[in-house]
């Protein structure tokens, strides 16, 4: 069996196909990846082959502007064009195609494994990214819903015509020019009929009934048997557990560093600060503070008074799987409902705005950092499922033996 995964996204949303690839492969198959630039090395650590498509996405988050709203429909177009330029000869003798990450990607793949008659699956890692009429739909980029529609039928609709009028035109180019027929309802589309929802059941419950055969298979996540480098254990022996921070890819809120270790000191705390893609810093060079890069953050969060973060879902998986209490800062996409979820199971605080000050998030980890929160961190710990991966992969296998012809004796 042979298997493409395909994503552009960064580090937060490669990683769990990644678990997917190593569990895939444990099974037997031959797996390839269609990704960004940036990936590189990571999958060159754990053996899957990639086929870079697009820009670095790196460089666009952190350009010296934010990527800007006019900037959208050319970067979509570009997207499009170049999944179906560099997909499609990646999925020639391919059995199925997992899309994930930026819809324009995913939009290419799905129609790149229907050209080649491929079996193909969308996986999201939150909720908020499949329809539902518990839920209001996301934003896309320069297309907001105004909070006046309230009706579940107007809010699907105006989210059908949203994608149809943001990602239709290029994508509807494309097809045609590969001899596909255009498609009137993208979003539809994109999910296709039995979506994988790759979240915890506890952290990111799928609200049924729903409308939608959605298979929840669990986070994916890869063990990382990484050790710490011995000067961070250093740090973490010579004192109590100190409060991480970090926005992982994010273009982290301004001074956002210092803000965190003065409210963190203002607890009489150490801090950890996670340098990121923003690059953060130490403010000083008193020895109450210690900044790391890529860490194995599965052995780190368990000795962490707490995880400061921006509400990614991977992060926000390995801190609950930890047992560490959190205080998400959430910047934008699926982030809010992260920050929700961790107020809402009493493992942390929500920080109401994107921008914190030293008293705002001083107060913040004061609700994180009581027992009560450290309690419930640790129960909800137990709870947290470790075999999304797997089960995905078996879902994929059992799906594409039905598809196969079967072979008469």
């Amino acid at each position: 069996m042979r298997v493409l995964l395909s994503t552009y996204d960064s580090r937060g949303g490669v990683e769990p196909l990644v678990a997917l690839a190593v569990r895939l492969q444990a099974l037997g198959a031959e797996v390839l990846m269609c990704a960004p630039p940036d990936c590189a090395e990571r999958l060159a650590e754990v053996g899957v082959p990639l086929v870079p498509v697009g820009e670095p996405v790196r460089p666009l988050v952190h350009g010296a502007t934010p990527p800007s709203m006019a900037d959208v429909p050319r970067r979509v177009a570009e997207l499009i064009a170049a999944w179906f330029d560099k997909v499609t000869a990646a999925a020639e003798g391919c059995d199925a195609v997992v899309a994930s990450g930026l819809i324009p990607a995913v939009a290419g793949a799905r129609s790149v494994a229907e050209k080649l008659g491929i079996h193909s699956v969308y996986v999201c890692y939150c909720p908020l990214y499949l329809p539902s009429p518990h839920h209001r739909p996301q934003p896309l980029p320069g297309r907001p819903v105004p909070p006046e529609v309230t009706g579940k039928r107007a809010l699907n609709d105006l989210d059908v015509e949203n994608y149809n009028a943001l990602y239709g035109p290029a994508l509807n180019t494309h097809r045609v020019a590969n001899g596909l027929p255009p498609v009137d309802n993208v979003r539809d589309y994109i999910i296709g009929d039995h979506p994988w929802l790759a979240a915890d059941p506890t952290l990111a419950p799928w609200p049924e009934p729903a409308g939608l055969d959605v298979a929840q298979t669990g986070a994916l996540i890869l063990p990382d048997e990484r050790a710490l480098p011995a000067e961070l254990e250093a740090f973490l022996d010579s004192g109590p557990p100190p409060v991480y921070v970090g926005f992982g890819s994010m273009r982290a809120p301004q001074d956002v560093a210092r803000v965190a270790i003065e409210a963190t000191r203002a607890h009489g705390r150490r801090a950890l600060v996670a340098r990121g893609w923003a690059d953060l810093a130490l403010i000083d060079d008193r020895d109450d503070c210690f900044a790391v890069g890529e860490v194995n953050q599965q052995a780190l969060f368990g000795r962490v008074a707490a995880v400061v973060h921006h509400g990614g879902a991977g992060t926000t998986t390995t801190a609950a799987r930890a047992g560490a209490p959190q205080v998400v800062v959430p910047q934008w996409a699926d982030q809010p409902y992260w920050a929700s979820r961790v107020a809402g199971l009493g493992i942390g605080a929500a920080h109401d705005v994107q921008v914190p000050t030293t008293e705002s998030l001083s107060a913040a980890l004061g609700a994180a950092l009581t027992p009560q929160t450290r309690a419930q961190a640790t129960a909800v710990a137990g709870l947290i499922r470790t075999d999304g991966a797997s089960v995905a992969a078996k879902l994929l296998v059992d799906a594409v033996s039905r598809e196969r012809p079967q072979v008469s004796a």
